[in-house]
């Protein structure tokens, strides 16, 4: 578990730093100075209010034991087995089958799921995916995944300010080359997207793993993945097509429909975490 915070916290370095990077190409060292300053300013506000405006994006609406009793019963039960708080449970209006949780900490959690899940999956296949993202919110996987996606997010936004608006050093120093500034200013939404990769990968299998023992059945998890991967191809979730740096946040990749999108997901296979889920199982029984 260690290791893990070690390497996630060294990835988050390595955005905030990309950050710094594409300032200095920008603004010379006053420019980096002003970007190191904005991502930490970024990462205060993304602390306190990341999770609400993803829920904006995706036109997430809260729900209650009176308007989805069956949901919302079935994530209290979880959240119970799980010995978390009840968390805020949100509903998306989108056909393509996903879920994803947010918050700063368990005591400020929401998970979120869409209709097409809901509609897709058996209850025990749901079961399995809300758990998942309980596991996330356990682990406290929430936090990280949504400053990351705001500062990768930050990182595209100035890096095309740049290309628009042209970089030079302030500082009377000597500029970098204008192709390499040029190169360097496409290249880091790049980057900054393969780091998000690096740090949702590990934390996908521990999240797997961890809603299969919430739930107890990894084989419905396992199942439900399944099914997803199967549908989420010609279904598009529009919300994620103009924000791809919150695909992370989801319990499959929504942007593995194909194109570029697809050869950066940030998700390990599907194909491999429902073969870990089907050992687990097998271990079990």
């Amino acid at each position: 578990m260690f290791g893990n915070w070690l390497k996630t916290g060294l990835l988050m370095a390595a955005i905030v730093a990309l950050f710094g990077a594409v300032g200095m190409l920008i603004g010379g060292k006053s420019g980096m100075l002003l970007a190191l300053v904005l991502a930490g300013g970024m990462n205060l506000w993304a602390y306190w209010f990341s999770d609400r405006m993803v829920l904006r994006m995706y036109n997430a609406r809260e729900v209650d034991a009176a308007s989805a009793p069956r949901f919302h019963r079935l994530v209290q039960d979880l959240a119970g087995r799980a010995g978390l708080p009840m968390p805020r449970v949100y509903i998306i209006d989108e056909a393509q089958p996903n879920a994803f949780a947010t918050g700063r900490d368990p005591e400020h959690a929401a998970v979120a799921a869409t209709t097409g899940i809901i509609r897709l999956l058996s209850e025990a296949e749901l079961r399995g995916v809300m758990a998942h993202e309980l596991a996330h919110v356990k682990h406290r996987d929430t936090l990280i995944s949504t400053i990351s996606a705001t500062v990768a997010g930050a990182i595209s936004a100035i890096a095309q300010f740049g290309l628009f608006f042209g970089g030079g050093n302030r500082d009377g120093e000597r500029n970098a080359h204008p192709a390499v500034a040029l190169l360097i200013m496409i290249l880091a939404p790049l980057a900054a997207m393969l780091i998000q990769f690096a740090i949702s990968r590990s934390r996908e299998y521990g999240a797997d793993r961890g809603g299969a023992e919430i739930c107890g059945d990894p084989a419905a998890l396992a199942a439900a993945l399944e099914k997803m991967e199967r549908y989420v191809h010609g279904l598009p979730l529009g919300p994620t097509e103009q924000h791809p740096e919150t695909a992370q946040m989801m319990i499959i990749n929504p942007l593995s429909g194909g194109g570029l999108s697809g050869l950066f997901s940030t998700h390990p296979s599907t194909e491999e975490r429902i073969a870990r889920l089907r050992a687990m199982a097998s271990r079990i029984a």
